[in-house]
């Protein structure tokens, strides 16, 4: 991360910090830098820095991150999948959004399936993976105490999220959304950005396809369901691999980007 970005003064605590500096974002490199520097929702912040001090015993010798998660993939990605927030002892820790984890390992390694991620897993931000046409990111930036954000920390943090597909519209042609907290988080932030949600507004499930269309502001937009990868629904199985690989050959294939089954780093 780029800590010579601009600072934008001191008011990193201050609940109004996104909605604040988001809309003014003229890149994806300057959002990403004012997202790590957030301290707008006091009980995330102090988990997150609890959990990077106290650390889990498996990664004692390892420094965590223990700030917000920016989001990760290119610029001009056409696809963009939207989970629920970093894992504690996973985004939290490696300071890339699904890295280090078992969820983002089922991820990556489905990505790297339907050919859009150079590897099948995702240790640290220095292990070579990249991406091709599809952003990762989530509707809440820092990691929350069992995984559960209360809707005043979702709705805080949806002015990063808002920003982060505004900038991505140019190109942007289809959002996955991994799980319901993603998807019902989507919702308003799609209607914020241009995009006409449909009414009444689609019901998320495995699967799930809704066409937001064309506006003056905005092109076509496909957004797709499918179930978190999270231990639990993989674990038991209601999530398995051939699912989530169908879902995001899915939306590879809306989103214009080749079929294949490797990427060059």
């Amino acid at each position: 991360m780029d800590d010579t970005e601009p600072d934008r003064g001191a008011d990193h605590d201050d609940r109004g910090y996104p909605a604040r500096h988001a809309p003014r974002c003229s890149g994806l490199g300057e959002l990403d830098a004012l997202v790590t520097r957030c301290r707008a929702c006091p009980r995330l912040v102090a988990w997150r820095e609890e959990v990077a001090e106290v650390k889990r015993a498996a990664f004692q010798d390892e420094e965590y991150w223990g700030r917000p998660v920016p989001g990760f993939g290119p610029a001009d990605a056409t696809v963009a999948v939207v989970g629920l927030a970093p894992a504690a002892h996973g985004g939290n820790r490696t300071g890339r959004m699904f890295t280090g984890d078992a969820a983002g390992d089922f991820l990556f390694a489905a990505l790297h399936d339907v050919g859009i991620a150079s590897q099948p897993s995702s240790v640290h931000p220095g292990d070579g993976l990249t991406l091709r046409g599809v952003r990762l990111t989530s509707p809440v930036h820092c990691a929350p105490p069992a995984n559960k954000p209360t809707p005043g920390e979702r709705d805080t943090c949806r002015a990063w999220l808002s920003a982060e597909l505004d900038l991505l519209s140019p190109g942007l042609r289809v959002v996955v959304a991994l799980g319901g907290f993603g998807w019902q988080a989507l919702l308003p932030v799609l209607d914020e950005a241009g995009w006409r949600v449909p009414r009444p507004r689609p019901v998320f499930g495995h699967g799930a396809h809704a066409v937001l269309p064309a506006t003056e502001r905005r092109q076509e937009l496909h957004l797709l369901g499918s179930y978190h990868p999270s231990r639990r629904n993989t674990f038991t199985g209601r999530l398995t691999m051939p699912m989530l690989v169908d879902v995001l050959r899915e939306a590879a294939a809306l989103g214009g980007l080749p079929a294949g089954r490797s990427v060059a780093p």
